[in-house]
């Protein structure tokens, strides 16, 4: 027997699902072959467009994207381009996003990261991914829902809100990890090693280079938006990216107060090592004199003074004494001064 061909939760064309949505924002599912004809037989100004997510890992997923789907080039050249910059693009009249997001088990590892391309026209609306992301299943359970979205940008700003509410909520995670290393370390707690807070500090900076979006490309299609966008929507993709801003100032916030923290341990590992470096100095210094004078007294040669003398070891006695006790007050005196 044959076995069944394994789809990964996709149909044969990689599409994970889709949906079709009204004039009334009213979205229900679809399959590929019944959106396929519902873009050729509806006209633009009908209202309403079509959404497929597409599973990347299924082998004949891109191929059936580029040979069914009339979408532009740079987003086909998107899927394969080295840079994950999370960015939105006007080309050929169709907005081209690249966003970033986090997987569902996300563990605060840098690898936990993953890429959504989208292609959003005004009547068809595409989105891939390689591992299952937060924001786009949370969308689509919005949708489920009953959730209306009265454009394919509002969908596109819908998706661009949730992807800010999980990296808030990343924020509060890490802030929240933050305080209780601080809390730790201000009761004089030092388990806490800083490789700890250089891994979120490095997770920091990775979240905050992948997920802000490039300002010139973003600009340029603020300011020259193309013509089916309307008015609303173009105030709404506003408002979505200065929420970002809002959460990326946050995020150099606390990765400056890791910063700080970093540093303030640095400086209380350097305290306790110096301290443990003078005890060391004067036990050193301490046993100096002891070492110089039995070792010149231990040489078998003649002429030692006091080798005939009746109480010789008691004066050998008070001379160690003496130059440790000088010795002593020297090296703890320097170390006050």
């Amino acid at each position: 027997m044959t076995p069944p061909a394994q789809n990964y939760g996709a149909d044969p064309s990689g599409l994970i699902y889709g949906f079709a949505f009204d004039a009334d924002g009213s979205g229900r599912p679809i399959g590929t072959s019944e959106a396929l004809q519902w873009l050729r037989q509806t006209p633009p100004q009908a209202g309403g467009f079509v959404w497929l997510h597409f599973n990347l890992s299924h082998t004949a997923c891109a191929k059936w994207i580029k040979e069914q789907l009339q979408l532009s080039d740079l987003f086909h050249e998107s899927l394969t381009d080295g840079s994950r910059s999370t960015r939105v693009e006007l080309d050929d009249d169709t907005l081209v996003a690249v966003v970033n997001d986090v997987h569902y088990d996300f563990a605060f590892e840098p690898s936990d990261i993953a890429t959504l391309w989208l292609s959003v026209g005004p009547q068809l609306v595409v989105t891939a991914r390689l591992q299952p992301l937060r924001s786009i299943d949370r969308l689509r359970d919005a949708v489920r829902r009953g959730e209306k979205l009265m454009s394919s940008v509002a969908l596109l700003v819908h998706l661009m809100h949730d992807q800010g509410d999980v990296l808030i909520q990343i924020v509060r995670n890490t802030t929240a990890r933050v305080d209780d290393i601080e809390d730790k370390l201000l009761a004089g707690r030092l388990e806490t090693k800083r490789a700890n807070l250089g891994a979120l500090r490095r997770l920091l900076v990775r979240l905050q280079r992948l997920l802000a979006p490039e300002p010139a490309a973003l600009f340029r299609l603020l300011r020259k938006p193309p013509g089916w966008i309307s008015e609303d929507d173009l105030g709404d993709l506003r408002q979505s990216t200065e929420e970002f801003n809002v959460a990326l100032s946050d995020m150099a916030a606390l990765q400056e107060r890791i910063k700080l923290l970093q540093e303030e341990i640095a400086g209380r590992v350097a305290e306790a090592n110096n301290r443990s470096l003078f005890v060391l100095t004067i036990v050193t210094v301490l046993a100096l004199p002891i070492n110089i004078i039995t070792g010149l007294l231990g040489m078998n040669v003649g002429g030692i003074p006091l080798a005939e003398h009746p109480h010789g070891f008691w004066w050998v006695v008070a001379i160690v004494v003496t130059f440790t006790v000088i010795a002593g007050y020297i090296a703890i005196r320097r170390h006050r001064d």
